[in-house]
């Protein structure tokens, strides 16, 4: 029930924010909104509020804003249509929903910093993350153990963790190291020898440092959000611009993958769950903003366009737009939900 409640409230709440930014902006032009819908397909119920119809529909991932007449081939140019709007009001219409987004992403960081802190590595001997395929997985070790000594040499911070294991590049080492069960703690020896890294030539097992969080105060809070922010779309774009120019396959999470993250960080707390919330919202708005058709940038791109020439786009146009736009949906989707059923099948959203 956890992980269902936790995947139709991360769902709706990124959808939800995104289509009431086109509604707030469409009321703010003076456009008539006919229905606000929450989930696809049938209604199950719903209610009339300003003119709108409010539905609450039987698939409730997901939803839609319909102003009336935005179907160009059925507007009758009305003040309160959409199609009666001139090209740079339904230009600020489009770009509502991302904005919104990345409001709400901007939010989440900043509820992060200012509530729990801005996330550091502690200095403290402790595993915070075992990296899969290196040594310290193989040899047992977990999250949250608590390294004491290498090679009968006790150790009291993580620099000093770090500097003994980077100095013994494919030399066995033995560490020895606490753990947390249910009948008490226990310490326990590995035998490890480090990988050398190629790059850096040190040793390296695997192995991350626990995180601790550092308070901040309201301004540092709003500054860390807007950091984060532009920090996780510079990412996003880089690594995307680097796959298109190096002609490499991207790494994509569709409905499926992006439903089992969701469902894992649900079980790790509303502190993680507030973090993802926050890239996947950040994820919608970018993702929107491309200049594609179908997409709020591709109906941004036509109506720039339509501003530009000083007339209306041709219904031919933007019919055949249309269909490339879908086309290349369809295909996102597709190449993004094979990759999710290749994790599952290798265990990777385990």
């Amino acid at each position: 029930m956890l992980t269902l409640a936790a995947i139709l409230f991360v769902f709706s709440l990124v959808v939800v924010i995104h289509e009431w930014g086109h509604y707030y902006v469409c009321r703010l032009m003076g456009v008539r909104v006919e229905r606000f819908a929450i989930g696809f397909g049938k209604e199950i119920f719903g209610f009339e509020w300003k003119g709108t119809r409010w539905s609450f529909c039987i698939l409730p991932l997901g939803g839609y804003v319909k102003p009336a007449g935005e179907d160009l081939e059925e507007s009758n140019g009305a003040p309160d249509e959409f199609f009666g709007q001139n090209w740079y009001r339904r230009i600020a219409i489009a770009l509502a929903g991302p904005v919104m987004n990345y409001v709400l992403a901007f939010l989440c960081f900043f509820f992060l910093a200012f509530y729990w802190g801005r996330p550091q590595p502690s200095q403290e001997p402790v595993i915070g993350e075992v990296v899969s395929g290196y040594p310290a997985q193989a040899a047992g070790l977990e999250k949250n153990d608590r390294i004491l000594a290498i090679d009968g040499r006790q150790v009291q911070t993580w620099s000093e963790t770090a500097e003994i294991i980077h100095a013994s590049p494919e030399k066995t080492m033995d560490i020895l190291y606490r753990r947390k069960t249910d009948q008490g703690e226990i310490e326990k020896r590995a035998a490890i020898i480090p990988k050398k890294d190629p790059q850096r030539q040190i040793g390296v097992i695997g192995i991350a440092p626990s995180m601790e969080m550092n308070p901040q105060g309201l301004g540092e809070s709003l500054l860390g959000a807007a950091q984060q922010t532009y920090f996780w779309t510079a990412l996003t774009l880089k690594y995307l611009g680097d796959a298109i120019v190096k002609r490499k396959k991207p790494e994509l999470a569709g409905p499926i993958g992006i439903v089992s993250i969701v469902a894992k960080v649900a079980h790790e707390g509303f502190q993680e769950l507030v973090g993802l919330i926050a890239l996947i919202s950040l994820s919608l708005g970018l993702f929107n903003f491309f200049p594609v058709p179908l997409l709020d940038g591709g109906h941004v791109f036509l109506y720039l366009l339509e501003g530009i020439l000083g007339k209306p786009l041709n219904k031919a146009i933007i019919r055949v737009a249309n269909i490339v736009g879908a086309t290349v949906l369809i295909a996102v989707f597709l190449f993004a939900t094979t990759q999710d059923i290749s994790r599952l099948q290798n265990g990777l959203f385990k």
